[in-house]
């Protein structure tokens, strides 16, 4: 499986890419091979500043519906638009047109508390 190196994960199954003080979150190829299917993702929380770890929308899959948890403190500001007509691009290209929301983060030292790519990987063996 691939999990690119700059990238940061959780133990939950997102991915987080920084640029300046927005990031792009997703689900790992990990995560969606577990899944199966991707048929429609679900996000209402564009605009609610959440805390590290809250739920920020659902994923849902053929077999069965899943949450989706916030890596670091934010607030969502988009979802990727691509998704609503095209759910299966979380299962072709889950770390490029397939992310799911970008935020705006609001405690960048939080990303020290996540897994680098070697660290995921031994995670999910």
């Amino acid at each position: 499986m691939n999990f690119p190196e700059n990238l940061r994960y959780t133990k939950d199954h997102e991915w987080i890419l920084i640029d300046g003080n927005t990031a792009t979150v997703g689900i790992t190829e990990y995560a969606q091979r577990e899944l199966g299917d991707i048929v429609f993702v679900e996000v209402d929380t564009i605009g609610k500043p959440l805390e590290s770890g809250a739920v920020f929308g659902t994923v849902e899959a053929v077999k069965t519906v899943s949450d989706l948890f916030l890596p670091i403190s934010g607030t969502i500001t988009e979802l990727n638009p691509a998704l609503s007509g095209a759910p299966e691009l979380v299962n072709s290209d889950p770390y490029g047109e397939g992310w799911m929301v970008k935020m705006t983060l609001s405690d960048p030292e939080q990303l020290e508390g996540l897994m680098d790519a070697a660290s995921y990987a031994s995670l999910v063996g």
